[in-house]
């Protein structure tokens, strides 16, 4: 199982420097090494990351583009891969391993966690999926739901907190 994480957006709307995949990188793949993947991708676009990365020329295309760039990275051998947002700081590797566990005790195509009844990151996604992952990403995917109601949602930060706050 490969972690995929998306980095790479614009971020025109985080108005600041750096960009928030640079701001709040390190905070989820912190959570990725807690969690049980075996490998983590990211994934590069608009902006230089201070990390190793697979760059997608695709990126304007929307996050499936971004998520289909990851995908091909990953080795054969790699039966799924849970994907997540790097701007997504509160990650909890517990809803990774949620997410993970599900998938292998009942497979599927997709598996999703959930806050509070809402659909959000991480989504494990099969390899039988891959190849039906469109630009809007893998949440116009059907997924089994896994509910994590009792995590802190990941986030989805899209402003800058200002300083002093």
């Amino acid at each position: 199982i490969a972690a995929i994480v998306l980095a790479a957006g614009a971020s025109s709307r985080y108005g600041t420097d750096p960009p928030k995949q640079v701001a709040l990188l390190p905070r989820v793949l912190a959570a990725l090494r807690e969690s049980a993947v075996d490998e983590v991708v990211v994934v590069s676009g608009a902006h230089p990351l201070p990390v190793e990365s697979v760059p997608c020329p695709d990126w304007e295309r929307g996050p499936g583009a971004s998520l289909r760039c990851g995908l091909a990275a990953l080795p054969e051998e790699a039966e799924a891969a849970v994907v997540v947002l790097a701007d997504g700081p509160d990650l909890d590797p517990r809803a990774l391993d949620r997410v993970v566990d599900d998938w292998r005790a009942l497979g599927g195509d997709a598996v999703a966690a959930t806050y509070r009844g809402v659909r959000l990151h991480p989504v494990l996604l099969a390899r039988t999926v891959w190849d039906a992952v469109p630009d809007e990403g893998a949440k116009s995917l059907p997924a089994r739901l896994v509910p994590c109601d009792d995590l802190t949602p990941p986030g989805d930060v899209d402003t800058a907190i200002p300083a002093g706050s």
